[in-house]
């Protein structure tokens, strides 16, 4: 049996929160949840697929770009909730204000969107590493 290579990927997202304090969240193919990101596009920066995936996954337009928050990597999430191996995610996170109540997916894998409390936040997030970066940024940008 052939060993498969890990495949290296860059992607981006955002922390999104609103004026009641609370964080956009979105969900994966009914199956997980996490804030909302997606790989970066050839020829794309990760500040603009952070704003592309942000609106595609939440539908939220209007953004207000805060600060970046650096990056963290990850495994794929699998189909069984478990690492997949197959994929090492580089993920780029910045921080966002909105204004927009609406939440309104247009990637048809990420079927809905909610707003949540910041306390609540590592309570939704799937992958132990999405709770582990968030906590560790909530410092920095929770009293802004």
């Amino acid at each position: 049996m052939k060993n498969k290579e890990t495949k290296k990927v860059l992607c981006a997202g955002g922390i999104v929160i609103n004026e009641k304090q609370e964080v956009a969240i979105v969900n994966q193919n009914h199956d997980s949840y996490s804030l909302p990101k997606g790989h970066v596009d050839k020829e794309e920066s990760s500040l603009e697929a952070a704003r592309r995936e942000i609106y595609e996954e939440t539908g939220i337009k209007d953004l207000q770009y805060i600060k970046d928050l650096g990056s963290y990597s990850r495994y794929k999430i699998g189909l069984d909730g478990k690492d997949d191996l197959s994929e090492l995610k580089t993920i780029h996170i910045f921080l966002f204000k909105s204004n927009q109540i609406n939440l309104a997916p247009k990637d048809p894998h990420n079927p809905f969107a909610i707003w949540t409390k910041i306390e609540k936040v590592k309570e939704y997030l799937t992958h132990k590493e999405d709770v582990k970066f968030f906590n560790d940024t909530l410092k920095l940008w929770i009293k802004k």
